[in-house]
């Protein structure tokens, strides 16, 4: 994987560029409302190039990625039809749009938390609880509880064991790029799961069924 080798390196050198703090904060606020890639990649390497002030990039990681999904929130809410929508697709979720719709009006703070705490498109549960107007006291608790437990855990790890994780990082970068795949799509079964009060012997979850907005 010589290519992933080159790229860790580019990216190492720019987390330490003397700007990567707004990048960190851009990057998480528009990774919650409409942005494909995650944060996660860079506020670990930046804590791999400063592990002194990894807890500092977890909570910069952390607010702005809850400001950004209010944006998410109030895209759902406020222009669904005209701008959700096409920014789900632009992002390839379509597909997940009626399943995660189901298991929000079911499940609400619980599928948020589980999408901020996990690497499932948290943009994703932020445009759709906007969409179905949840409470929006229990959306930002949700959010600020799992996007808090996923970056400070990162951050505080980062800040105890720097330079060890950075040596674990660089010698099995390969592997862990291949559990980090695992880890997104045991998330997507993990939210297919949702809602499991069945009755004993029924194995269906009905929100799995569900293949447009018109069946919510």
């Amino acid at each position: 994987m010589g290519w992933l080798r080159a790229l860790y390196n580019w990216t190492m050198e720019k987390a330490a560029h003397r700007h990567a703090e707004r990048w960190l904060a851009f990057f998480a606020f528009i990774e919650s409302s409409f942005f494909p890639i995650p944060p996660h990649p860079l506020l670990g390497l930046m804590c791999l190039a400063q592990p002194e002030k990894a807890i500092r990039f977890a909570l910069i990681c952390t607010i702005f990625s809850v400001l950004g999904g209010v944006l998410g929130y109030a895209i759902g809410y406020f222009v669904f039809e005209a701008v959700g929508q096409w920014l789900i697709g632009a992002i390839g979720l379509t597909d997940a749009l009626p399943t995660v719709q189901c298991h929000v009006d079911r499940d609400g703070a619980w599928v948020v938390f589980i999408a901020a705490f996990t690497p499932l498109p948290f943009k994703l549960a932020t445009i759709v609880a906007g969409f179905l107007q949840m409470n929006f006291l229990s959306f930002m608790i949700a959010s600020i509880a799992g996007r808090a437990a996923i970056f400070m855990i990162v951050g505080v790890l980062f800040q105890i064991f720097g330079a060890p994780i950075k040596s674990f990082i660089d010698k099995y970068l390969g592997w862990l790029t291949i559990v980090f795949v695992v880890l997104v799509g045991a998330g997507f079964l993990a939210i297919t799961q949702l809602g499991g009060g069945h009755d004993e012997g029924d194995n269906i979850d009905p929100c799995a069924n569900v293949t447009s907005v018109e069946k919510l």
